[in-house]
């Protein structure tokens, strides 16, 4: 299922691409190994390389590379990096720049015609399975909304393991949550179905082995196994969306600048306790209570509060910290902005009803202890 350095090279060896368009992070891109073996390879191409600058995909900067690729004319686009410059390299590929690409944005409302080239997309986090999915977020005057059309799902995908070494621990602790958050969350979700379940399964059992050695001692191993797990992961919330906990997340970046995987996790035990504590209340057209099963015996618990007692030490493992004090996240000085920015396309997927005051009320109860 992962790949080699030979398929890349074999790919873009394919003389129908004489102008490649790279998107790419600065750092990733060196660290993960990516620049010394596009330098091998490429060396008969015309490459535009485009590198991101923010940490999270932004209308002004997606308005600035789809300019550039209109500009370059490339036979093929290609991503390298984390969700976010996958992200952009999808929406760019099919988003033309237009005096009312911001309201057609923000009301979800973008007609999506055709690509503008081949896409193909290399991650260097294992976490996103953004290669897989049929969606893409960017944020707008601060508040993510999200594309969505079978138009943004790449080409073509490359699993390379040794790129996801290198990352620091912060990004492998964070893309990694994000996988384990997006498989439980498409557990729940109320669009999942047989093939998401099975996706999200298998998921789970690879990533709970493999995570936390994977972030603290990382090896080929323990790199190829959280490369599958995330792929999986995406193919699951491509189907079936994520809940509460995703929607709740995005203002946790945008206002207080923590990384999407991190921010997920934040309040995630919260979450699944009110969806668990709210069963009856269950708008899903499958047995909630059986999913859950499912999921306690997956992480081999008795019960919500051993479940989320394993998701807390798994954080704590990980060292993603979710002590608000620590990351001077002020709740109440910040609610308006934070409601404000919760994206409720995601929110509208949980299994459970869940409003504002709902919300204001689980994340204004969040443990202020760490341990």
């Amino acid at each position: 299922m992962v790949n080699t350095l030979e398929d890349i090279k074999k790919f873009i060896s394919d003389k129908s691409f004489k102008k490649i368009f790279v998107l790419c992070g600065k750092k990733s891109f060196v660290t993960s190994g990516a620049d010394n073996l596009f330098k091998k390879i490429i060396s008969d191409k015309q490459i535009k390389l485009f590198y991101k600058k923010l940490d999270f995909p932004t209308l002004e900067e997606l308005i600035e590379i789809i300019n550039e690729i209109k500009n370059f004319k490339p036979d093929l686009i290609l991503g390298v990096g984390g969700g976010a410059v996958i992200d952009y390299a999808k929406i760019a590929n099919v988003v033309d720049v237009r005096e009312d690409l911001k309201d057609l944005i923000t009301n979800y409302s973008y007609p999506f015609k055709k690509k503008y080239s081949k896409l193909a997309v290399i991650p260097t986090t294992a976490g996103s399975g953004a290669e897989v999915t049929s969606n893409a977020v960017i944020y707008v005057d601060g508040i993510k909304h999200s594309f969505e059309s079978e138009l943004l799902i790449p080409d073509n995908f490359f699993l390379i393991p040794e790129f996801l070494i290198s990352a620091p621990n912060k990004i492998k602790a964070s893309a990694g949550f994000d996988a384990v958050a997006q498989a439980l969350e498409s557990l729940v979700s109320k669009k999942s179905n047989e093939q998401s379940v099975d996706y999200a399964s298998k998921s789970l059992r690879v990533s709970l082995n493999s995570f936390i050695s994977f972030v603290n001692d990382p090896n080929m191993k323990n790199a190829t196994e959280m490369s599958i797990a995330a792929n999986l992961a995406g193919k699951a919330i491509s189907i079936s969306k994520t809940t509460a906990p995703h929607a709740a997340s995005y203002p946790f970046t945008s206002l207080f600048n923590i990384s999407h995987g991190h921010a997920v996790g934040l309040f995630f035990e919260s979450f699944f306790k009110f969806n668990f504590d709210n069963l009856n209340k269950s708008e899903t057209s499958f047995d909630l209570k059986e999913r859950f099963d499912l999921i306690f015996n997956l992480f081999d618990v008795k019960d919500i509060n051993n479940f989320n007692s394993k998701i807390t030490l798994i954080k704590k493992q990980a060292k993603l910290e979710d002590n608000l004090e620590t990351l001077n996240i002020n709740i109440s000085q910040n609610s308006e902005r934070i409601i404000k920015g919760i994206n409720l396309l995601r929110l509208g997927n949980n299994p459970v009803k869940i409003d504002e005051n709902d919300i204001v009320n689980i994340i204004s109860k969040q443990r202020l202890s760490f341990y």
